[in-house]
């Protein structure tokens, strides 16, 4: 899990230079980011949802946190403008086991060929929460998942990154 270290070492870095040199920082810290894609290119978040589009036979077991890129945009403007913004702020509008994200997208859309089973046979990985009441306190209000998850296809129909 490279990809997580280097980002949990470089957000320790930056605090510890922010407290050394009297820097008022506020993080941003927002879980896998989907909805409309900006870019012309994948990103990790929208590949993930584009893989069970595409016909994956089998879903991770694992639970992730899914945010809409909107939120995470917004989030950002409201740390900036609001004075009393401080410390870390957890974007996660709701973290699910991916067996729920494939059902949530079947539901949005049924003819799709999804998975039906998880990549390995243990049991379900358990779930967990992550508290969205410090990023409320900005006054962010979370777009739903299952809007975030029809924006991300969409896009991915509209950029041409699936024939369905």
């Amino acid at each position: 899990m490279w990809y997580i270290l280097s980002k949990t070492l470089a957000e320790d870095a930056a605090w510890k230079f922010a407290k050394e040199n009297n820097i008022d920082m506020v993080t941003i810290n927002p879980s896998m980011v989907i909805g409309p894609l900006l870019q012309p290119v994948l990103n990790t978040s929208a590949a993930a949802i584009l893989d069970f589009v595409n016909g994956a036979e089998t879903f991770p077991n694992a639970c992730i946190g899914w945010v809409n890129v909107k939120d995470v945009a917004n989030a950002h403007i409201k740390a900036y403008e609001i004075a009393s913004a401080s410390g870390r702020y957890c974007l996660v509008e709701r973290l699910i086991h991916y067996s729920e994200l494939v059902k949530a997208i079947r539901d949005l859309y049924p003819t799709l060929s999804l998975p039906e089973k998880p990549a390995d046979d243990k049991p379900y990985v358990p779930t967990y929460q992550v508290s969205k009441e410090k990023a409320k306190s900005l006054g962010v209000e979370f777009f739903p998942l299952e809007v975030s998850l029809k924006e991300t296809v969409e896009s991915l129909k509209e950029k041409k990154f699936t024939n369905f």
